[in-house]
């Protein structure tokens, strides 16, 4: 059996990875649109809906209860987000996009896809069409060793 090396383990250099590409994205999200991560994630996912309960919202982002409650509040507060009653359940709401929220995904949707092509300047479109599929290869092989998948 071989001795784990932290530096050549995949998944620590996954998150690594990741970490450091989400840091320069929030220090652009938030210098440019005041906006943390969470925030920005739930307005891009409410943008492509008509909208959806937090639940919803929470696996669709991979993001904690917590987490996308904290920026729903956010969203909410600064009118970019609106809750409404869901037809489907009573208990819950659905949260869609305000005028303002729609303008601000707007402005940013293009700055995020700015922001990809700066990260990826340096491959080739086959190397970033192999990463895209080896990412989707990643997570399905992954998906049933999560607990929160079961």
């Amino acid at each position: 059996m071989s001795a784990l090396k932290l530096d050549q383990f995949l998944p620590y250099r996954l998150s690594i990875a990741s970490n450091r590409v989400s840091s320069a994205i929030a220090s652009a999200y938030q210098a440019l649109f005041a906006l943390k991560i969470p925030e920005w994630r739930l307005i891009a996912v409410i943008a492509e809906t008509q909208g959806l309960t937090q639940q919803a919202l929470g696996v669709a982002t991979r993001m904690d209860k917590v987490t996308v409650s904290r920026a729903a509040i956010a969203l909410v507060d600064r009118g970019l987000v609106q809750r409404r009653p869901n037809p489907d359940d009573r208990r819950s709401h659905l949260l869609s996009l305000t005028a303002a929220g729609q303008t601000l995904y707007e402005s940013v949707a293009p700055k995020a896809l700015e922001l990809e092509a700066q990260v990826f300047a340096g491959f080739t479109a086959d190397e970033i069409a192999t990463f895209r599929a080896m990412l989707e290869r990643l997570e399905a092989s992954a998906a049933p060793l999560d607990p929160e998948q079961a």
